[in-house]
């Protein structure tokens, strides 16, 4: 019995100090959690490895860095274009007769007064050759004596190549070495609203510095004609809103890429009572001015279209009677033989209805048709027959001597 209770004892004091084992690691971990809890916790700028503090920029960076940010599309096509264009100054001789005479043969007070006349405008450098390309009327005509002006100071005469009456355009040559042309865009890829800059040098004589000036604006319209005082007719043209400054005509139109898509020619400058610059200024297309350029550059002329066809405005009556209820077009009254004309088929009586894909609506439009077509061309002509409307191919070539 007393063996009995002695076991007792000891399995009660063996589990008593397994209990106070197992309280004291409890206990342990309790107070060691309460203890974390309760102390402050290192920043994560304590625990972590410090950072390197980083460099700063030097002034030489920063100002690479804003002039980075400054330095646009546009400023990047003004700087790939300006030594491309070129101040021209164009001086005339007239003759003055004097009010009192006899006859043109005879002047009452000596002879006739000569007069030197200046006019001034710009060009753009299209040939590394020394091929400029300006207009007609900055150049007057080829008896003219025509200085060119360079942006790195140089001034040298230059010869007249070609003229072009019809398109307003003139080519010079200059027997110049190191210079640098422009590139040349595809004027029927332009977008309206797109930037353009429009370079030249309005101030060439009043300030004697052939730097050009740059002006910037966007494509406003496509395709727009106009008829200047002198009659000229312009047709297809550009109009942009970028300023364009007497003087500045025969300089180019250039894209945001820098390359010339026009040649700034004509502006519009309001009424009588109100001349100034308005925003609305005009440029010819730079595919049609480079077809003239290779032109006059090749043959010293254009070369005139001939097709051998004769037409004649198409009025109410002669529509009725080759049945058709429009005036659109023009009748073809006569096609010589073996011309371009009768090859495409036309026949008198076809009323013609479009030209190389302008449509034809008057005599006027019938004659302007051919600005854009070139000898060696074949336009595609549209007409009218007995009620059905026909397609040909026509082939252009340079009009006979003595036609």
């Amino acid at each position: 019995m007393s063996a009995t209770r002695g076991g007792r004892g000891v399995l009660y004091l063996l589990v008593f100090a397994a209990g106070a084992v197992i309280g004291l690691v409890g206990g342990g971990e309790a107070f060691r959690r309460i203890y974390r809890a309760a102390a402050p916790q290192p920043s994560p700028a304590d625990t972590a490895v410090a950072a390197p503090v980083a460099a700063q920029p030097s002034a030489a960076e920063v100002q690479e860095e804003v002039r980075s940010s400054r330095e646009t599309a546009l400023v990047r096509a003004t700087r790939a274009v300006s030594p491309c264009v070129v101040g021209i100054v164009v001086t005339q001789i007239q003759v003055v007769r004097s009010r009192y005479r006899l006859s043109e043969y005879f002047e009452l007070f000596g002879s006739p007064e000569i007069r030197q006349v200046e006019n001034m405008g710009s060009g753009v450098v299209i040939r590394d050759d020394g091929m400029i390309l300006t207009n007609l009327h900055v150049v007057g005509d080829a008896a003219s004596v025509v200085y060119v002006n360079f942006p790195d100071g140089r001034k040298m005469q230059a010869t007249v190549v070609g003229l072009d009456q019809r398109t307003d355009l003139a080519v010079l040559n200059v027997k110049a070495t190191g210079l640098q042309s422009i590139k040349l865009g595809d004027s029927d890829k332009l977008m309206i609203g797109e930037w353009v800059l429009a370079i030249g040098n309005p101030f060439l004589n009043f300030i004697n510095d052939a730097h050009p000036t740059v002006t910037v604006g966007v494509v406003s319209a496509l395709n727009r004609r106009l008829t200047s005082p002198d009659g000229a007719d312009y047709r297809g043209m550009i109009q942009t809103d970028a300023a364009i400054n007497p003087g500045n005509s025969g300089g180019p139109l250039v894209d945001a890429l820098g390359r010339a898509i026009g040649l700034n020619t004509v502006i519009y400058t309001g009424t009588d009572e109100g001349k100034g610059w308005i925003g609305i200024g005009f440029a010819i297309p730079i595919n049609r001015a480079r077809r003239v350029a290779d032109e006059l550059i090749k043959y010293g002329r254009r070369r005139a279209v001939w097709t051998g066809v004769a037409a004649m405005a198409l009025t109410r009556e002669v529509a009725l009677a080759l049945g058709y209820d429009r005036t659109d077009g023009v009748v073809v009254t006569a096609v010589q033989p073996s011309s371009p004309g009768e090859r495409a088929g036309l026949r008198s009586g076809d009323i013609l209805l479009a030209i190389g894909g302008v449509r034809i609506h008057t005599m006027e439009d019938f004659q302007a048709a051919f600005a854009e077509l070139f000898v060696g061309d074949k336009a595609r002509i549209e007409y009218r027959r007995r009620g059905s409307e026909l397609s040909a191919t026509m082939p252009l070539v340079e009009q006979p001597r003595g036609r």
